[in-house]
């Protein structure tokens, strides 16, 4: 149990640390200024948690106590800014991290539900939230339509995870922390094989709007 603690938690700081480099370098491509270029990587690591943590009471937040998601914000906007084009050759090692770290907050985010007494419903509305969260509130702030809104499967692979942890703990078909690994590994999965096959949702049909991208 506590080596798969330990895993959990590098998991934890390596999906926050991956969240946050994709925040500051969104930040800089929109030309920000560094306090700006922190402000979106933190949001991203951590918006999601926040609001989770609000959501259930847990007050306050994991993300704003924890000095460890505050120093990965900080490491992530001083190599952005500092070696930006060391960063770019990074993609693939932070895709995969970013892959992580969506599929160990949807559990997670679930998993906090669940121990505050919240419903099936919630946890997976939660787990979803905490995985995504950052995200959306950086395309907010930089004024793009959010992934999660576009044919991209991102959301969906969180939602999957964060069912396979809720139906464990409800119908007890297997024990928790299994439940827990195996929604975590499925939601990786899938978001790997999106990214390695480039699977997406259907779309409506209509028309975009155009954006800058």
């Amino acid at each position: 149990m506590d080596k798969l603690q330990s895993l959990y938690s590098f998991l934890d700081l390596a999906g926050t640390f991956a969240f946050a480099i994709s925040g500051a370098t969104a930040a800089k491509q929109r030309g920000l200024d560094l306090f700006g270029i922190f402000a979106i990587a933190f949001l991203v690591a951590c918006g999601g948690g926040i609001i989770r943590d609000l959501c259930i009471g847990a007050i306050p937040p994991a993300g704003l106590t924890n000095w460890r998601y505050l120093v990965a914000a900080i490491i992530a906007t001083g190599l952005t800014v500092g070696i930006y084009s060391l960063v770019e050759k990074l993609n693939r090692p932070v895709l995969l991290f970013d892959a992580l770290g969506l599929s160990l907050f949807a559990v997670t985010g679930a998993q906090k539900a669940l121990s505050y007494g919240h419903n099936a419903q919630v946890a997976v509305l939660l787990g979803i939230t905490t995985a995504v969260g950052g995200g959306v509130l950086r395309d907010v702030m930089l004024n793009r339509i959010p992934v999660i809104l576009e044919r991209e499967i991102y959301a969906s692979a969180a939602l999957i995870g964060a069912c396979i942890v809720v139906s464990g703990n409800y119908f007890n078909w297997i024990p928790a922390d299994l439940a827990s690994i195996l929604g975590l590994i499925i939601c990786f999965a899938i978001r790997i094989m999106a990214l390695r096959f480039h699977w997406n949702m259907p779309a409506s049909g209509g028309h975009k709007i155009g954006t800058d991208q």
